[in-house]
């Protein structure tokens, strides 16, 4: 797939100059900030001191050149495999050559549909109400369709190549570093931002469960990777407000207001070339503006948690049904960490896998194959949302 579009521009309007200033300006501060390299770990194997001071202090990450040109190859592959699997329109059961579309059957959430440019959760009130103000929706070019699907939940079941990524002996020891050799799955997603129609995500924080625990603190709702498969840039990227991930549930709706619009001065776009990972504090305000630009960002998400905020808590409710979160629901749900890395060491006998520090304690082996592939159905029901 070509990265840029040849479709009809779609642009903002009266807003479109100040749009262009603001993206321009945002990507200027997002560069000096010191918090972009490839991951490095010291001599004795930690994390290095100066990646998870950066990531505290701004509330995300840049890890640049992680995924090599046959990794991105492979991501490319299942895209276009799962592009042409989609239902030819919302509520259709088949795509378009009359095969059973992707998702149908699925009881777990799979596929999030947007009409173009649009914004579909800004003050909507869903997903516990956590964005509150909604972004200006452009007008999308005459020939764009009625809606497009922007993300899919429970990724990992419709791509391989996604799964291999799951499991990168170096993300995984990163995730180990911030999150404790103990460390939880999240859940997983794949966001597709089309040039000229993809959706805007209104600012949010995420998580929910822990914002008014007595030991709450920057780490408690957890992180995502966002790995870019052509890169992101200020017009179809996500923006961060930097350091707000430390200061608790902020005012959304006072800050845009303060603003004049939903320009937030002191956000950041995370900027990314293909194959880079940004890794994102879920707890930090962040958003993205409606994809007018010619070219299409693709992103594997994946998040994960420290056991000690999902052990015992009652589950947050966005993502699947209320429940509370044992020792056996973690561990069934952890079963996908090892399955990526069995999946990975296939792909990638060159690589040291990851050794997962809860399974190899207790001897549990998970082999990947077509057995454990068509077990993978509905596994985001299990999702540990916090």
């Amino acid at each position: 797939m070509n990265r840029a579009s040849t479709a009809a521009a779609a642009d903002y309007g009266p807003h479109e100059a100040a749009m262009q200033e603001y993206l321009r300006e945002g990507e200027e501060r997002a560069m000096a900030l010191g918090n972009r390299g490839p991951i490095r770990f010291d001599a004795g194997g930690a994390l290095n001191s100066d990646i998870l001071a950066a990531f505290s202090r701004c509330g995300f990450y840049v890890f640049e050149d992680v995924l090599r040109a046959d990794e991105l190859a492979d991501i490319e592959s299942d895209l276009h495999d799962i592009l042409e699997r989609l239902p030819v329109e919302k509520g259709s059961p088949v795509d378009a050559r009359g095969r059973p579309a992707l998702g149908v059957g699925c009881e777990a959430p799979t596929l999030f549909w947007s009409k173009p440019l649009g914004d579909p959760f800004g003050a909507t009130g869903q997903a516990n109400n956590r964005h509150p103000v909604k972004m200006t929706e452009p007008t999308p070019a005459p020939d764009a369709p009625a809606e497009v699907v922007y993300l899919i939940l429970g990724s990992l079941q419709f791509s391989d190549a996604a799964l291999r990524v799951y499991g990168h002996p170096k993300l995984l020891a990163v995730a180990a570093a911030v999150n404790g050799e103990d460390f939880v799955p999240f859940n997983e997603a794949l966001f597709i931002k089309e040039p000229g129609r993809g959706a805007s995500v209104a600012w949010h924080q995420d998580g929910v469960t822990h914002w008014d625990s007595p030991d709450w603190d920057e780490g408690s709702h957890g992180f995502n990777f966002m790995a870019q498969l052509y890169g992101s840039t200020p017009a179809n990227g996500v923006w961060i407000v930097p350091g707000t991930h430390r200061q608790g549930k902020v005012d959304i709706a006072a800050m845009i207001a303060a603003a004049g619009s939903e320009r937030l001065p002191d956000a950041v776009p995370i900027v990314c070339r293909p194959g880079d990972v940004a890794m994102t504090n879920r707890q930090v305000l962040h958003g993205s503006f409606a994809n007018t630009s010619p070219h299409w960002r693709v992103t594997v998400n994946f998040g994960f948690h420290r056991r000690r905020s999902v052990l015992g808590v009652a589950g947050g409710g966005i993502h699947n049904a209320p429940a509370v979160y044992d020792e056996e629901r973690i561990r069934k749900r952890s079963r996908l960490i090892a399955y990526a890395i069995d999946a990975r060491r296939r792909r990638f006998p060159e690589e040291t896998p990851f050794v997962y520090a809860p399974f190899a304690a207790s001897g549990e082996r998970h082999v990947w194959n077509t057995h454990a592939k068509a077990g993978l159905r509905d596994y985001n029901l299990l999702d540990l949302s916090i």
